[in-house]
């Protein structure tokens, strides 16, 4: 009797069956994220005392300037090996994206066009850059209750249309090797909660948030911390 016979009569074997069940599973796991990550968050001034059920909040760091005057004089101080205390505003003002100025091209001489403007020039780059699949902006940081939150801005690019959604994580720092990590104790990405997924967590924690650029010299002084601790809303930087 040929193997086609056999399975028209007997059925699909039980390596078949688990082997379905399993892709099965799978697929409803990975559709479920999906949806969870494309679910809206809910942006909020601070945390409601009744959460709705199933909601994913997001509340913004401080980023206010007139706050954070101390900024650069701290962040001098850490690079040249002193123990600072920043807050996140500071945090906010040092992590932000230096704003360029544009540059006035000089008029056209006559006959000639004139030339394109900056923002106009760099148009092409600026879209060059969010060619990828994932496109990340700044973070943001905001220290509450013992806790730093750390917030990633990430537009999905598929078929051409760009899904804005936010990765942020709550946790606090432990030493690891030579030095801290932030290890976070909630991480979701949109309202998915992949702090339930050890594996992807960690490889979604490397993406994201262990991924910014760090300057040099202040790699070079964190590597030297003897502690690092949050104390009220503020990050304390220890140095030996």
């Amino acid at each position: 009797m040929s193997k086609k016979i056999e399975r028209a009569v007997h059925g699909p074997g039980w390596a078949e069956v688990i082997l379905g069940a399993v892709l099965s599973a799978v697929l409803g796991v990975v559709l479920g994220a999906a949806l969870l990550i494309l679910k809206p968050i809910v942006v909020v001034k601070e945390l409601p005392k009744e959460p709705v059920a199933g909601a994913v909040y997001y509340v913004e760091g401080s980023r206010d300037t007139a706050k954070a005057k101390q900024a650069l004089a701290k962040r001098k101080a850490f690079a040249q090996g002193q123990s600072v205390t920043v807050t996140e505003d500071e945090i906010n003002s040092l992590a932000a994206p230096a704003a360029a100025a544009p540059a006035t091209p000089p008029p056209p001489k006559k006959g000639e066009k004139a030339a394109p403007k900056a923002e106009e020039k760099a148009a092409p780059a600026a879209a060059a850059a969010a060619g990828g699949m994932l496109a990340t902006g700044a973070p943001n940081f905001r220290i509450r209750d013992g806790a730093m939150q750390i917030a990633v801005p990430v537009t999905i690019n598929v078929l051409d249309l760009g899904h804005k959604v936010t990765v942020q994580a709550r946790g606090g720092f432990v030493k690891k090797g030579a030095g801290f990590v932030f290890e976070p104790g909630t991480l979701y990405v949109g309202s998915c909660p992949f702090q339930r997924l050890p594996f992807v967590g960690d490889l979604v924690r490397k993406q994201f948030l262990s991924a910014q650029a760090v300057p040099e010299d202040i790699a070079t002084s964190w590597s030297k911390l003897a502690s690092v601790t949050i104390e009220g809303g503020a990050l304390k930087l220890a140095m030996p």
